[in-house]
């Protein structure tokens, strides 16, 4: 466990170096290619900057704020905030801030740069459905990827990834409505036609990157999570059973969005068709096999 974390904490630097590099390759094209002069460039490196520390500092309030999930007090909700306290506890852990979502879809995630800010978030419709040691099992998941520093890695994949998708949408279009702005004198040249089209098919293949970056998260920290949550409640069969009902429930999450799609416990929009293949959660079919094993 503690070389996943560690592990958790470089990927965090690795993402964010991917990220500002990206970031860099864009304004440089745009001044090599399109002419727009080193301000492009500048401009890159500000943009990226100022995104890396958006993503570390506000990711977790972006992400919350993008589901529509609601903080509440114990009073508000006993029940729940008094489970998110107790499996704090037993995990050793400074208690998290609890979240409500207002659906009846059946989902829960955790946020935040580090234990000392964190957030837990589940929706009316999980709350209602599982039994007492099932959701008991969901938040024991969810705290395990606060002690585990998944949280750091998918609260900043949240933010950089739709900046690469925001920046490339831009780029696209500076390049339709703007041109070569150097007046063609040297785009018809070969290493201009070279420049072009590396830097048209980065454009294309920009979401592909992007969800690459978040599968880099790797699926086996939905494993490790279900498995130290399980130690956490020491009844896997609680989980198992709680994944059991989510998986047979049909109700997408519709405030989930493929930025925020990795962070729930499993897939908010339910559908399985070709973007499944890049889905960071892995079969919850093996999941719930892998916890009975256990027992």
């Amino acid at each position: 466990m503690y070389n996943q974390i560690d592990s958790n904490k470089r990927k965090t630097n690795l993402l964010i170096l991917i990220f500002t590099v990206f970031i860099i390759a864009i304004g440089w094209f745009l001044n090599v290619y399109m002419g727009y002069g080193y301000g492009s460039v500048v401009l890159a490196v500000i943009i990226s900057v100022v995104m890396t520390l958006l993503s570390y500092y506000k990711g977790d309030a972006i992400a919350l704020r993008s589901t529509g999930a609601k903080q509440i007090q114990k009073e508000e909700n006993p029940y729940v905030y008094r489970m998110v306290e107790n499996m704090a506890i037993t995990a050793g852990l400074p208690m998290p801030k609890v979240y409500i979502i207002n659906s009846p879809a059946l989902n829960a995630f955790a946020t935040g740069r580090d234990p000392e800010h964190a957030s837990v978030a589940v929706t009316t419709g999980i709350v209602q459905a599982l039994e007492n040691e099932e959701l008991e099992g969901v938040i024991a998941h969810e705290m395990s990827h606060i002690k585990n520093y998944d949280i750091r890695v998918m609260t900043i994949v949240v933010v950089l990834v739709g900046a690469i998708s925001l920046l490339s949408n831009w780029f696209f279009r500076a390049r339709l409505l703007g041109g070569d702005r150097r007046g063609g004198n040297k785009s018809g040249g070969q290493l201009g036609s070279i420049i072009m089209i590396v830097g048209l098919v980065l454009l294309i293949l920009s979401p592909i990157i992007a969800e690459l970056i978040k599968l880099a998260i790797s699926r086996k920290r939905e494993y490790l999570a279900d498995a130290s949550g399980s130690l956490l409640t020491r009844y896997p069969e609680g989980l198992a059973r709680a994944l059991e009902k989510i998986s047979k429930s049909t109700e997408p999450l519709p405030t989930a969005s493929a930025a925020t799609a990795h962070l729930f416990i499993s897939n908010p929009f339910k559908k399985q068709n070709f973007t499944s293949l890049f889905s960071t959660h892995p079969p919850i079919t093996d999941r719930i096999e892998k916890l009975r094993n256990m027992a």
